[in-house]
């Protein structure tokens, strides 16, 4: 068997700033088309290594307490696990008891880890069979803009989740970049010019906070 042929029937690779593979799934919320389910908006698609799991139930809940802020937006949001319909929906039912939340964003159960498989959520050397806690930001053309990976046993920080989100619809909005600990009403930067006429220009731009030719900010 060549080389080529051993990578012949793996899905492609998710990388940043490609494609956000497409699929249909049964989910909390029925069975859904994710590009016609998210359509023309953003969504976060994560997953979480099983049901009724200390960790994850505490994501649940903070993913629930946002899912208001993340709708204005313009974000959905949904879930994934190699756990079926049923056991979701009694964990969903739980989470709302005992933490009086409302979880409304679906939770898919991919039983057959097509979804897991497409977006390489299972890591063998982490778990041969759960998901790990990954994070994919996905924009309204579909394309993949972020990624984060957590271990099973870490919680995902959600003011970094939100963080992202606010960064990533700044620079398409703006085409301006975000510096390091970049937060919303932050200054940002602005692309660095790609000549040297444009270098001796912007040192001397008055209107900017110019550190150098390569490093200027200003306020949105």
């Amino acid at each position: 068997m060549t080389h080529h042929d051993e990578h012949a029937n793996l899905p492609p690779r998710i990388e940043l700033n490609g494609p956000a593979p497409n699929f249909t799934a049964n989910t909390t919320h029925g069975v859904l088309d994710f590009h016609e389910w998210k359509r023309d908006k953003w969504a976060i698609l994560f997953s979480h290594p099983a049901d009724f799991t200390p960790v994850c139930t505490t994501e649940f809940v903070e993913f629930a307490r946002r899912w208001e802020e993340l709708e204005k937006k313009q974000v959905k949001i949904i879930g994934n696990s190699i756990d079926s319909i049923y056991s979701h929906i009694a964990w969903v039912r739980d989470i709302e008891a005992k933490f009086d939340v409302p979880i409304k964003f679906p939770v898919i159960a991919d039983l057959d880890q097509k979804v897991a498989q497409l977006y390489n959520m299972v890591h063998e050397p982490s778990s041969a069979t759960a998901a790990v806690r990954c994070v994919f930001f996905i924009d309204p053309k579909n394309t993949v803009r972020a990624m984060i990976y957590y271990p099973l046993n870490v919680g995902r920080n959600f003011d970094e989740v939100m963080r992202v989100v606010d960064a990533l619809q700044t620079v398409d909005e703006s085409g301006v970049a975000c510096p390091a600990n970049w937060n919303v009403g932050d200054k940002v930067i602005v692309p660095p010019p790609t000549t040297q006429a444009a270098a001796l220009e912007r040192v001397n731009d008055k209107k900017l906070e110019v550190t150098d030719w390569y490093l200027s900010k200003k306020s949105l």
